[in-house]
């Protein structure tokens, strides 16, 4: 994996005190990493790659799945913009891709405001390098733990950089599907929802194992098990779950690119193993 560079362990800020290597953890596979490397990125380690590459032999539809999703991303965020919503809280945003929330916000309104927040350090240490040009008092990068949905909630620079008041557009975007049950995901999502305003939305996409024989859809959480993440896929009915007491917009729970294509449909769309909505609340 020559065309890989490793991440320099001193790019890593914060804690003086604390190693860097150490919160990084290079040697345990990061889903944000492993999902970079799903995605052709650079920015992932030894360990990553191996447990990404067990991954994709099981099923060559989890490159194409990651693909989808980042492209439902786009298509999501685009389509709230232009619905008016100008305040987008984008929780487990992951590691900078093209095309990132605040960009494709922006492309609509420059004044667009996205708070960014992940529990991956690299993902800070890049998010922070990718924004240094951007519009001042727009955009953050901050950390914090999907798990913990009230202190995101009180979180200063949450609120300093967003109006709670008015809506905003909740994202959750290939994160669920690492809360484990026993964490309640759904009293998380709820939380979360119940903060904001009518007029908000709630924009998801999830891990599935639908389309997989049962023996192979154990596949692939086995393997996150040696990970910083557990991965626990569920059925359609478990994610409509996310979107109660929700409007969802059209076309509903579907598929990844499924989701308001812009592109010709591929022989795989029905089968890619993302559900994906938004919904508004009312």
């Amino acid at each position: 994996m020559t065309d890989h560079q490793e991440i320099p362990l001193d790019w890593m800020s914060g804690d003086p005190s604390t190693p860097p290597s150490a919160e990084l953890r290079p040697e345990i596979p990061h889903p944000a990493r492993m999902y970079d490397y799903y995605l052709g990125g650079k920015d992932n380690f030894p360990a990553d790659r191996a447990a990404a590459e067990q991954v994709l032999s099981l099923s060559p539809l989890v490159r194409i799945s990651a693909q989808a999703n980042r492209a439902f991303l786009q298509r999501a965020v685009r389509t709230l913009a232009e619905l008016g919503v100008r305040q987008f809280l984008d929780i487990g945003t992951g590691i900078p891709s093209a095309g990132n929330t605040h960009e494709i916000a922006q492309a609509v309104d420059p004044a667009a405001k996205v708070a960014y927040l992940d529990n991956d350090p690299i993902v800070l240490v890049h998010g922070r390098a990718l924004l240094a040009g951007s519009r001042p008092g727009t955009v953050s990068v901050l950390q914090a733990d999907l798990r913990e949905p009230k202190a995101i909630l009180a979180d200063p620079a949450v609120r300093e950089l967003l109006d709670l008041e008015q809506p905003v557009a909740l994202q959750l975007f290939a994160i669920l599907h690492f809360i484990d049950d026993a964490d309640d995901p759904y009293a998380i999502v709820r939380t979360l929802v119940d903060a904001l305003p009518s007029g908000s939305y709630l924009a998801l996409s999830h891990a599935t194992g639908d389309f997989a024989p049962p023996e192979d859809a154990a596949k692939g959480p086995a393997v996150y098990r040696s990970a910083t993440a557990q991965l626990s896929m569920r059925s359609r009915a478990q994610v409509l779950r996310f979107f109660d007491g929700l409007d969802l917009l059209d076309p509903g729970l579907v598929t990844a690119p499924l989701w308001r294509p812009d592109q010709a449909p591929q022989d795989t769309d029905h089968e890619v193993a993302i559900w994906a909505g938004v919904a508004r609340k009312p």
